[in-house]
């Protein structure tokens, strides 16, 4: 009778240990670069940004990400986009897959709230993958704070910005309907000349991996956006 408690016990803890293991997240450390061009002409506004994220504790490329779009400014607080993602996601040694993305944003100037300002991009996108033939939907919700720090017209900023992430499809390459990711970020942003500005700061994202678990990044961010 001992024994068979003994072997319970025993049972029980094995089960404990690898719920343990199984709930701890997979963390790794990483460098976003990314450069946007912003520009416009008359009432047509555009953008085109490159993005290299290396991952793996910083020792090699994960993704490659090149996103154009043109848009058509509402009025001077609101900016509609429809663009086109081309992303190589190298997360598997030795596997490169390509994803395709149709997008289409809305960028909303909210205001000034206590001296920070606040902005909103909405963005829907259409997503294809080279190892699957379903197109997986996924919604993007961003809110952006930045409060200057001086007077100064040129001051550096202190920003804040988080982005939620929910796919509202399964697809048959990987998505699963709900939960996504979410990314929050805490960094300056530095005036370079003109309108243009380097954004830098840690940034965190919290991802539901449906092999894995959850996947925490934990990600040093340097972003230069260059403005006409």
């Amino acid at each position: 009778m001992i024994g068979r408690a003994h072997l319970l016990l025993a049972g029980l803890c094995l089960v404990a240990s690898g719920a343990r293991a199984a709930a701890d997240p997979v963390q790794d450390g990483q460098l976003w670069i990314n450069t946007t061009l912003f520009g416009s002409l008359g009432d047509v506004a555009f953008f085109a940004e490159a993005q290299p994220r290396i991952g793996s504790g910083i020792s090699r490329l994960d993704q490659l990400i090149l996103r154009p779009a043109v848009g058509w400014k509402v009025n001077e607080s609101l900016t509609l986009y429809q663009g086109y993602a081309y992303v190589e996601d190298h997360g598997t040694p030795g596997r490169v897959s390509i994803e395709d993305r149709s997008f289409q944003e809305i960028n909303w100037k909210i205001g000034e709230i206590a001296g920070v300002k606040v902005s909103s991009r909405t963005r829907f996108e259409q997503r294809w993958q080279s190892g699957g033939r379903d197109v997986g939907f996924r919604l993007r919700e961003n809110l952006r704070f930045a409060r200057p720090l001086t007077e100064a017209k040129d001051s550096i900023s202190a920003v804040g910005w988080t982005e939620l992430f929910v796919a509202l499809n399964d697809a048959d390459w990987g998505p699963r309907a709900g939960f996504d990711r979410i990314r929050t970020f805490v960094g300056l942003e530095l005036p370079i000349g003109g309108q243009s500005t380097v954004e830098i700061g840690y940034l965190n994202q919290t991802a539901r991996a449906p092999a894995r678990g959850t996947e925490l990044d934990h990600i040093l961010s340097v972003n230069l956006f260059v403005r006409n």
